[in-house]
């Protein structure tokens, strides 16, 4: 009757085993297609930021483009060459500011790409359930040997 007892025994302990690594299994399995929504998600994410960034440069370069005609036009109207001088150092000037407000609106667009993204020491939980079975499996032959 003893035999029996410890057959049966370690029987359920492999079944509570089985379920556990099973367990795992799924939960891995659904880790791996949240990850994958995830990945897909942020280069939804980049593809608009970058379609965004192109649209705001475009913009910038044509205000700059306009502002810099008029600057160009108000010197020549004036009687200055606006290519020398107060009027081509006003126009460098121009240029150097949208340079300047273009670095920002890249650095600002990665800073925003890189707090979107998951670190990759985000546990998955794939690992949790392999020790659980093996703490399962420990117990039941701490018990059986007791």
């Amino acid at each position: 009757m003893a035999q029996l007892a410890t057959i049966a025994s370690l029987s359920g302990t492999g079944l509570a085993v089985y379920g556990q690594v099973r367990q795992g299994q799924q939960q891995k399995a659904t880790n791996n297609a949240q990850a994958e929504n995830l990945r897909q998600q942020q280069v939804a994410q980049q593809e608009q930021a970058t379609a965004q960034a192109a649209a705001n440069d475009r913009d910038r370069q044509d205000k700059l483009a306009r502002t810099i005609a008029s600057a160009r036009a108000r010197a020549a109207a004036s009687g200055v060459s606006p290519d020398e001088g107060s009027a081509a150092a006003l126009t460098t000037g121009l240029r150097a500011d949208a340079a300047k407000d273009a670095a920002a609106d890249v650095a600002t667009m990665s800073a925003r790409l890189a707090a979107g993204r998951r670190s990759l020491l985000a546990a998955d939980g794939s690992f949790n359930s392999y020790l659980r079975a093996g703490q399962t499996l420990g117990g039941a032959v701490r018990n059986l040997l007791a």
